[in-house]
């Protein structure tokens, strides 16, 4: 049985490109969809957070004003609430050994735009899994996560893979637009990956060795099924 840790954010605001705060979480279909393709496979799917902090839904992506139907959304909220007790007392990012696990799947939402692009236990985490060759999975803004990861050097980890993320296109047409505090897809090119992004709001998912990624919401089920088959290989 794989063992994968799904490392969540556990950011409840982002502050703005015009200063204000913008209430955030985790988006609920990456998190739901993406656990239940998981554990439908058989893996062993552990949580785990910043300081073990227990993650918040963003209310966006369980309402029609994020785009989500109110069909997909109850949907989404029976399955969460399903493993409401795995989300309440997640792992510490500090406590986790890489060792231990088969894969590091990290979902979005902007939330990791706040602190998992920059957490010093989840840049070591990513740090040792790709040395080990262990499969690193980052999906919509969790792309972000992956800037946490930096060489002795002080360059990007990933730097000249290549991967996806949300792109500066969905940015602008459903996310915060020029507010954003950073563009995620221009962010990472910026440090050196190479992006192969899909048509908007596309399922589209990129494979580069051990890291595997995906583009949007839309990717959450491709990204997932992406992990199982890149573990059984």
């Amino acid at each position: 049985m794989s063992k994968i840790l799904m490392v969540i954010s556990a950011a409840t605001s982002l502050k703005l490109a015009d200063g204000s705060t913008h209430p955030t979480g985790y988006w609920a279909e990456e998190v739901a969809a993406s656990h239940q393709v998981l554990k439908a496979a058989g893996a062993d799917v552990d949580i785990a957070t910043p300081a073990g902090a227990r993650p918040t839904v963003d209310a966006l992506s369980l309402s029609e004003q994020g785009g989500v139907s109110e069909a997909d959304a109850a949907e989404f909220r029976t399955y969460l609430a399903g493993i409401a007790d795995e989300l309440a007392t997640p792992l510490a990012l500090s406590d986790v050994n890489v060792g231990d696990y088969d894969a590091i799947y990290i979902p979005g939402g902007h939330a990791p735009m706040a602190d998992l692009a920059q957490d010093a236990d989840l840049g070591r985490l990513l740090n040792a899994a790709n040395a080990r060759g262990t499969t690193v999975a980052a999906l919509c803004h969790g792309g972000a996560a992956l800037l946490s990861a930096t060489t002795e050097d002080g360059g990007f980890t990933f730097a000249g893979r290549n991967l996806t993320a949300f792109t500066d296109e969905e940015e602008n047409q459903g996310g915060l637009g020029e507010n954003s505090p950073f563009f995620v897809e221009d962010r990472l090119r910026e440090k050196g990956a190479v992006l192969r992004t899909g048509a908007a709001w596309s399922n589209t998912v990129v494979v580069d060795g051990n890291l595997i990624t995906g583009q949007n919401p839309q990717s959450s089920t491709g990204t997932a099924e992406a992990v199982l088959k890149a573990l059984a290989n």
